[in-house]
Order: C-alpha cells, then structure tokens, then sequence
C-alpha cells in the first residue's frame, strides 16, 4: 500500500498577499517576480475581482514564477484554480468553503492557511485541520478595516502562545512594525502594500526578511 503524502511544511515566514490594484500602474508579475527574486517564499494570490478564466491565467503565470524560485503558490478561496495550476495550497476566508470540507477535497498533499480575526477564529481553524492562519489586522490598515479595530500585539502574543500551528501578523505590517509583531510570538509576517506598492519591490521585500527568522528551505515540487 502507498503511504500517504506527507503534509506540505509551512516553511515560510513572509507571506506575500497580491492585489494588482496596488502595484503603481506596474504588472503584477512584474512585482512579484521582483519580491521572489529578493527572497520571497510564499505568495496568496488573492484577486476577488476577477473571473475565473482570468483568475487561472494569471494564477497558471504566477505558478511558473513561483516555481521558478522555489517559491509557495497559494490560491485564496479558489480550490478548483488551485488545483489547475497545481499550487501548493488555498487560504480560506470567513465566508469560505468550511476547512474540513476544503481538506476532504485536498487531501494533505496542499496547504490551508485560514484569515482569523480573533481568538475563537484561530482555536477553531486549527481545529478544523488549517497548516497555518493570518491574524489581524494588528495594526491600522484601510484594507482591513472592514474587520474592526486592529487586535494589538498583546491579542497577537496571547494567541501565538495558545494554538501550536504557525500565525502569521497581517494588518499595517511594515519594516517598522514587524520586528514587533516577531517578538509578540508571530511566526511570521503576511502583507500587501509593503511590497506591492513600494517604489522598489525587491528592496522592500529584502528589508523585511532581514528582519525575520530564517524558514528552513524547500525544494520545489513542480517542475
């Protein structure tokens, strides 16, 4: 009998979330490219606006990229992209496919990460089977203020202390808030306009990891 796949490694700790909305006019390939040649290792497509055949063009582009630096491929919501294209997981939402539905339909050979706001959210998610969450916004961001108040970091620090599965800080992160969000207990950082809409993508995204525990490597499972 063929033992079953291991589970793929949250072996990340910047996570990079798209929106082609804030990239200055500029591809968003184009950026993201810049953000995984500076050492990037994860990226969540996340373009909710779009239909599903461009959804797959431009998810199918970024699974090349992504590949091409040894780099994690998530699809936001989409389970039927990410299987396509072959990504190496889905993030999960409020408003999702429910977590053990999605794992029943992905097996453990991809990766689930889950969008928490507090810490019911984060207790359950793991739960459920999630590899990993998003929690925030920690701080201030008009991209997240449709889910309240930012938490704080003591809200951050008392979660990473509780669930065993990696938490990932989103909301107002910055070279300048991060290392803070590390401190707190975060196992890493996941962000958007840090790196998308900065002047240079790829100076941005290296300034970041110089600030962030060293993941351990991966090799690619796409070729």
């Amino acid at each position: 009998m063929t033992p079953p796949a291991a589970p793929p490694e949250v072996d990340f700790t910047l996570y990079l979330v798209t929106d082609r909305h804030q990239t200055r006019s500029r591809s968003l390939a184009t950026v993201v490219e810049e953000a995984l040649a500076a050492g990037v290792q994860a990226v969540q497509l996340r373009e909710k606006d779009l239909n599903s055949r461009d959804l797959y063009e431009l998810a199918y582009e970024l699974r090349k990229l992504t590949t091409r630096y040894g780099a994690r491929l998530l699809i936001n919501d989409r389970l039927d992209i990410a299987q396509a294209v072959e990504a190496d997981g889905v993030h999960l939402g409020g408003n999702s496919l429910p977590i053990y539905r999605a794992r029943q339909i992905l097996g453990r050979r991809m990766l689930i990460g889950v969008s928490c706001h507090n810490q019911v959210n984060a207790i359950t998610a793991q739960e459920k089977g999630a590899d990993f969450i998003t929690f925030g916004p920690v701080y201030f961001t008009p991209s997240k203020a449709q889910y309240g108040a930012p938490v704080g970091l003591d809200k951050l620090q008392n979660l990473a202390q509780i669930v065993r599965i990696p938490v990932f800080a989103i909301g107002g992160i910055t070279p300048a808030t991060a290392r803070a969000a590390i401190d707190a207990g975060a196992s890493g950082i996941a962000l958007i306009s840090a790196i998308l809409a900065a002047e240079s993508p790829g100076s941005e995204a290296r300034s970041l990891l110089s600030l962030l525990p060293v993941p351990a490597p991966h090799t690619a499972a796409h070729v």
